[in-house]
């Protein structure tokens, strides 16, 4: 293994070692372009594999990083006349530099965090690699979370809590957490997004009882105090706690990702008293609505009837412009739209004008609908969906279809829409029309869309690209592209997401070439039923098989390991992969169950201990049944499987089945321990074709103390795709197309700067 010093490399072109597959080391001239083209004679795919390339990967974070001779950037190829940034390799023309955007490209390249390269580093690039995640606020995944958590387990990171992003406090191992620290640790960890626990249960409800035994029992009535340690655990409170909470629940209430009928009656019963900051319904201002943010989606039509009509009008129109704006989803903006909508009584409407008729007999009496009318943010309030029938003509429609459905109609009168173009187009709507009615897909049938023609992949990805098209949707709107001799490429599946793989037909999938499926990278397809699952699987075999090695094979098919079978992961344990919980909670369960303790132990490597937190999901659960009393110890799980699965806390934990958990009073937290390397996602191919390419040699000095984390140097080894966006913080509509209230403005107006 080479030694991992600069001088080793320092005269020694890269491409001199045929076998040698990196990915890219970070240097601020890749984050301007974040862009790296190898030499017409290089060949093989990026990723780390082989020893010697680990070994310059590592060195890059040692104390004496470097960058080697003759890698080729897009930032250093020189300026051509006419072009604002630089000419690529294929003489395209780039985007220029990002010279103001390293930090924004920096949190990218963290949002690709690795959990493979990570494990190689000492104990103080480690803790500042988690400082810098919590700094910059990266959004990461439940698979990313649990391993980095056993990483900073190992190190005896834990104890740095208040440093480290709240996502991943909700990962560590709570029996570890301080009774003296337990107030703070839980303030922190019920600020992050608890759904990232879905596929972990009991950490979930360990993390309840954790939080209500810091409240100490009995607790009638949580105080504003109360409900800032409990955060986004209020969200699995029932209604009757809700109700008996200080009002400044509604602070709460806005980080959960949906509510109960329970909780949304409890909601407006809230609402309803006057007891919150927003005061009665009747005094009610747009600021305080704004505030409410999705909240505001409950709200009952009873409800809006009480709110002044003024007010009422200035949150619609405030909806419709942040909706036609693109600033909110189509669907939260019509469920607002909606609920608003039925609290107006229907016999509002005005005399008809003389000479105005539909030809069915209805009249329009609000009068024909033009160009001007679809402008106003009030059109829906003007023109219910009896008079968008009346009074919408064809050619009106024919001509304006794109800045009416920019509006978030109800469901009605998106029916209302559709038949007009059925009259319109009885031979099927024409391609340059279907790009603008992704709103309406999932309301045309498997026969419609046969009658419809589709050519370019830009009109497959308006329509797929939505949340809107289901399963026969999909799979239809695919299959005319296919007809028409289309390619499912690459940019074609990211477009989709993974969700989408789940409604293509099996022969679809097998249809997709693997040069494609490669480039479409890892994709999220853990909702997909198991059949989906496990052609899935077949397919992205194929396509990565050409790799050399495990350790490069494993992050590219870890996400479609749900189909794998029993074989190929009995190869992967072997490999010492170390598989991450998340992973192995949406493996196939029949195959699982032929999987034998030693399998597993050896599969999950150094987050086995990971079972503990997941034993009441039902895969988990179903196979730990299966086993002896000796082998649940043998994996340091209670041989009494009679409390799962266990239930979730909902009201006061004296009356809640959980999992033990003990508060720990000494520092001891695990130190280093060599293991398996925790598993995680590894640099995607640049699988672009080879053209010609100025050799630039590049000279850094990236010296940096080992306490200190430098991005650029560090994350080389990190790094995956840079194309996700890091999550932004919560917005709420704003008036008449304003700015939109961030969250700070709206806890204010919520009560929770009380606690």
């Amino acid at each position: 293994m080479l030694a991992p010093r600069a001088a080793a490399f320092s005269s020694v072109s890269l491409w001199e070692w045929p076998r040698c597959q990196l990915c890219p080391l970070a240097t601020p001239l890749m984050l301007m372009e974040d862009t790296l083209h190898r030499p017409p004679e290089a060949t093989g795919a990026w990723g780390p594999s082989d020893s010697a390339c680990r070994a310059l990967l590592y060195s890059s974070m040692a104390q004496t990083p470097f960058c080697p001779q003759n890698w080729v950037f897009t930032a250093d190829l020189p300026p051509v006349p006419g072009c604002p940034g630089r000419l690529g390799h294929n003489g395209q023309c780039l985007s220029p530099p990002l010279h103001s955007s390293q930090s924004r490209a920096n949190s990218a390249l963290l949002q690709g965090f690795w959990c493979q390269p990570a494990s190689q580093l000492p104990r103080e690039q480690l803790s500042a690699l988690i400082r810098s995640l919590a700094s910059k606020r990266v959004p990461l995944k439940a698979w990313q979370l649990s391993c980095l958590a056993n990483l900073a387990a190992r190190l005896g990171l834990q104890e740095d809590f208040a440093l480290h992003p709240p996502d991943l406090l909700l990962f560590y191992n709570l029996s570890q957490v301080r009774a003296a620290n337990c107030r703070a640790f839980t303030r922190r960890a019920t600020q992050g997004d608890t759904e990232l626990l879905a596929n972990l249960p009991d950490q979930r409800a360990a993390l309840q009882h954790t939080a209500w035994t810091c409240l100490g029992q009995p607790h009638p009535r949580l105080s504003a105090a109360d409900l800032g340690l409990l955060g986004a655990l209020v969200c699995d409170m029932d209604a009757a706690r809700i109700l008996t909470s200080d009002p400044s629940v509604l602070h709460n209430l806005l980080s959960c990702p949906r509510l109960t009928p329970a909780q949304r009656a409890a909601l407006n019963t809230l609402l309803a008293s006057g007891r919150t900051l927003l005061g009665p319904p009747g005094s009610w201002n747009l600021e305080g609505l704004q505030a409410l943010g999705p909240l505001a989606a409950y709200i009952s039509p009873h409800l809006w009837q009480q709110v002044q009509e003024a007010v009422a009008l200035d949150f619609f129109r405030s909806v419709v412009a942040a909706c036609r704006a693109g600033t909110l989803r189509q669907s939260d903006a019509r469920r607002l739209v909606t609920s608003l909508l039925e609290s107006k009584s229907p016999s509002g409407s005005s005399r008809p004008r003389r000479g105005t008729a539909h030809p069915t007999g209805r009249a329009c009496v609000r009068g024909n609908i033009t160009a001007a009318t679809l402008q106003d943010d009030l059109f829906l309030v003007r023109y219910d969906c009896v008079q968008l029938e009346a009074c919408l003509g064809h050619p009106v429609l024919r001509a304006n279809l794109d800045p009416l459905l920019q509006h978030p109609l109800p469901a009605e009168c998106q029916r209302v829409v559709k038949a007009k173009l059925t009259q319109i187009y009885p031979g099927g709507i024409p391609e340059n029309q279907l790009r603008l009615i992704t709103s309406l897909v999932y309301l045309y049938s498997r026969a419609e869309i046969s009658r419809w023609n589709i050519t370019s992949t830009d009109t497959v990805m308006a329509l797929l690209a939505s949340d809107v098209a289901l399963e026969n949707q999909t799979e239809a709107v695919l299959q005319k592209f296919l007809d028409h001799n289309g390619t499912v490429t690459g940019a074609l599946l990211i477009a989709m997401g993974g969700s989408r793989l789940c409604w293509m037909s099996p022969q679809q999938i097998q249809a997709i070439r693997p040069s494609e499926f490669r480039l479409a990278g890892a994709l999220d397809i853990s909702s997909c039923p198991q059949s989906r699952k496990n052609v899935l699987f077949t397919k992205a075999r194929e396509a990565f098989s050409s790799t050399r090695s495990t350790d490069e094979y494993y992050p590219y098919i870890r996400p479609y390991l749900g189909g794998a079978s029993a074989d190929e992961l009995r190869q992967l344990a072997q490999a010492n992969v170390s598989m991450d919980i998340d992973t192995f909670t949406n493996l196939n369960p029949s195959v699982l169950q032929s999987l034998s303790v030693g399998n597993v132990t050896t599969l999950l490597g150094q987050n086995v201990g990971d079972l503990q937190k997941a034993r009441s999901h039902p895969t988990i659960s179903s196979w730990l049944r299966s086993l002896s009393g000796s082998a649940l110890r043998a994996l340091g799980l209670d041989t009494n499987l009679s409390s799962l699965p266990a239930a979730l806390v909902t009201g006061e934990p004296s009356g809640t089945t959980h999992p033990t958990l003990h508060l720990a009073h000494s520092r001891g937290l695990p130190g280093s321990s060599a293991g398996a390397p925790a598993s995680g996602l590894a640099c995607p191919p640049l699988l672009r074709p080879a053209g010609s390419a100025l050799l630039a040699t590049l000279s850094p000095a990236l010296s940096f103390p080992p306490t200190e984390l430098h991005v650029p140097s560090l994350m080389g080894a990190l790094r995956c795709s840079a194309h996700r966006r890091p999550a932004r913080p919560p917005e709420v509509p704003a008036a008449r197309g304003g700015p939109a209230l961030r969250p700070p403005v709206a806890a204010a107006v919520l009560g929770a700067s009380e606690r």
